[in-house]
């Protein structure tokens, strides 16, 4: 007989959880991780190898323990005057936020959320212990200041996570909702905005709320708008205060030589490696159009994805579109699914495969 994990004597609390299953599939159209689907630029991948060259010549040695030239890297980058001992960054967003979790969660504590929101999460919560407080959004799923201040006051939870845009659903998150959070909670407030990027130019980022609110936290990601996924660069902004408590968690020498030479490398050529954002967003908006034209539900999205209800059989549409060679997210959402946005070939295969799979599968009303 095999030995299982149900063998193992692992933590009451893990026992039944679920690892991130997002599945990993190759076909030739992938819009299903919201990753960026345009390769980074050829002038800026030779800046970065060039970085990455140099920085193997003293691969031999510890890293910089601070990753001070990242930090200052970071710190330029996101402006609103904010200085290197506010910047904290380490192996993608979800590094960053289980760091969180281990300096204010863990066991006797919990951290609440709005689901649908991003799936680690929770995950990141049961890792650490910490008790994972699920709270109902609006309609729409969208998340009013009354209605996060209501969770608050009635869970009393240690730590508030919110999405903004919200993931799965790309909905934009009230710069309201996030100072009527802070104001109602003695705890910590994350603000997860690894989609900031695919923002309306004029919508205010959460990092514009960081004077005088101490407990504030926002994380953000390199892996959407700079298409850099595969190098595990996430990190967040909040007083220095916040920063000493990560060091206190933190593994030494958690960055690689390599991942802060390349992250720095990267960040030096901000502008042409944002300059796919606009084609994203465009590719994103004809998604909404051509769904809705074929008799979809869509949502307002501020991301780089897409989520379309209306969808009769998820899990028959997903396998109809993988048979197509087009893979997506079935996200276990009654009557919906997701898409990234992909290149302007990308999508145009998508939304064909999605026309012959409606052919089959009317769509069906749905609420929110």
């Amino acid at each position: 007989m095999a030995f299982t994990l149900d063998d193992l004597p692992i933590r009451d609390d893990l026992r039944g959880q679920s690892p991130y299953g997002a599945p990993q599939k190759h076909v030739r159209v992938q819009l299903n991780v919201n990753e960026n689907t345009h390769p980074v630029p050829d002038a800026v991948a030779e800046d970065i190898l060039a970085s990455i060259r140099q920085a193997l010549a003293t691969v031999n040695r510890y890293p910089d323990r601070e990753f001070t030239e990242l930090r200052r890297s970071l710190a330029d980058y996101l402006g609103h005057d904010l200085t290197v001992d506010q910047l904290w960054a380490a192996n993608g967003s979800n590094e960053v936020l289980q760091q969180l979790l281990q300096a204010f969660g863990g066991p006797g504590r919990s951290v609440l959320g709005f689901p649908p929101t991003y799936s680690m999460h929770s995950i990141l919560a049961a890792g650490t212990g910490t008790r994972w407080i699920p709270a109902q959004r609006d309609d729409e799923f969208r998340t009013s200041p009354e209605t996060v201040v209501a969770a608050i006051e009635a869970h009393q939870p240690d730590i508030v996570f919110l999405c903004g845009p919200n993931n799965p659903t790309g909905t934009p998150l009230p710069i309201e909702t996030i100072e009527a959070a802070y104001a109602a909670t003695d705890g910590i407030v994350m603000v997860d905005e690894a989609y900031a990027e695919f923002m309306p130019s004029d919508a205010p980022s959460a990092l514009s709320l960081l004077p005088g609110r101490p407990r504030l936290v926002v994380s953000r990601t390199m892996s959407k708008a700079f298409a850099f996924a595969g190098a595990r660069v996430g990190y967040l902004a909040a007083d220095p205060a916040v920063v000493d408590a990560l060091r206190l968690v933190r593994l030494p020498y958690h960055l690689s030589a390599l991942t802060q030479a390349a992250a720095v490398a990267a960040l030096r050529h901000a502008p042409a490696m944002l300059a796919m954002v606009d084609d994203i967003k465009e590719q994103r908006d004809r998604m909404v159009t051509e769904l809705q034209a074929m008799g979809y539900r869509t949502y307002e999205t501020w991301s780089n994805f897409v989520l379309f209800g209306g969808v009769a059989d998820p899990h028959a549409a997903f396998e109809a579109l993988l048979d197509q060679d087009v893979i997506v997210r079935d996200l276990g959402i009654p009557n919906h699914l997701r898409v990234s946005a992909g290149t302007a070939e990308e999508t145009a295969a998508f939304l064909d495969a999605m026309r012959r799979v409606a052919a089959v599968q009317p769509p069906v009303r749905v609420d929110a």
